[in-house]
């Protein structure tokens, strides 16, 4: 089965992208800041991240650099997600190591089909 790590801080937010991925079939890590994804990194087989850009202790994008500078994890698919998205982040995130980019609140049927996109050989 696919696992997915969501690193979400705002528990609502975590709530609802957790249920979206499980009602899409999919098996979900949760972690609630950077240092916690980490761990989850090292104990888990993930197979792609969603990762909050505005996060407690370490920001997302410091997350991602450290996610893909370690060579257990850096061939890992990670795909940002924000609420504040401003013009030219995509560019930003997608430069950084993501490959690809959610803005919140989610638009549910096109988070399906990106997902599906990015993972529908593994599922």
């Amino acid at each position: 089965m696919v696992q997915i790590l969501v690193v979400e801080d705002n528990p609502v937010n975590m709530e609802l992208t957790v249920d979206l991925l499980e009602s899409y079939g999919y098996a979900v890590v949760q972690a609630e800041d950077g240092f916690v994804a980490l761990q989850k990194l090292q104990d888990e087989d993930i197979d792609l991240i969603l990762l909050d850009i505005q996060l407690p202790k370490i920001d997302g994008l410091e997350l991602l650099a450290r996610i893909k500078s370690d060579d257990s994890t850096r061939d890992i698919p990670v795909i940002a997600l924000t609420a504040h998205s401003m013009r030219g982040d995509d560019e930003r995130f997608i430069s950084a190591g993501c490959i690809d980019y959610v803005s919140k609140p989610i638009d549910i049927k096109g988070f399906r089909e990106k997902l599906h996109f990015y993972l529908g050989n593994l599922n």
